[in-house]
């Protein structure tokens, strides 16, 4: 009995530092750290709008070529991405959109991420196409997000004037509902 609860817990604790480790992975802000409150800054010029995310789209699987790394379904298993460490991002992930901003991807996909795999696009994206991309990104979520949540406009940033899960559609401090 004793060794049985052995392998269970063996099995239990090496399945899991995996998991662990992706979550960490999804947390850690690809921007580095001397211009993460610029990134922060920047806001999308864009509007919400089919137009603007069928555009996104047509970048995605095209000219920015992110399909490759990220999947054609933005899960970040693409054909290219299987072999990259760290793994690039998954966007179908919600906790990828609640712990980064609009202007830290745009960031990214402009100049690149150190230490992983991703390459700056900006020498082949103008920014108006790096907006309209990460309009299209927002879709692999599966739903858009309120001006509260990081993946948009605001962020959840600290000092931000924001209470805990706000505007998430999770219950909050006071255990209503946000949306």
């Amino acid at each position: 009995m004793k060794t049985s609860r052995f392998l269970l817990v063996v099995v239990v604790v090496v399945f899991a530092i995996p998991a662990a480790a992706a979550e960490r992975h999804m947390m850690q802000p690809r921007v580095p750290a001397d211009k993460l409150a610029e990134a922060r800054a920047l806001r999308s010029p864009l509007p919400n709008s089919p137009e603007i995310i069928e555009q996104g789209k047509a970048l995605y699987h095209g000219k920015g070529t992110c399909f490759t790394c990220h999947g054609a379904d933005g899960d970040g298993k693409g054909p290219a991405g299987t072999k990259l460490n760290p793994a690039p991002r998954n966007f179908q992930h919600h906790g990828f959109w609640r712990h980064r901003t609009e202007g830290e991807l745009f960031w990214v996909i402009k100049h690149g991420s150190p230490g992983t795999g991703m390459i700056g696009f900006g020498q082949v994206l103008s920014d108006e196409e790096i907006w309209t991309l990460i309009q299209y990104e927002h879709t692999f979520s599966g739903r858009r997000h309120g001006p509260g949540m990081r993946g948009h406009r605001g962020g959840m940033g600290p000092g931000d004037g924001m209470t805990e899960m706000q505007g998430t559609g999770h219950r909050g401090r006071r255990g209503g509902i946000d949306e």
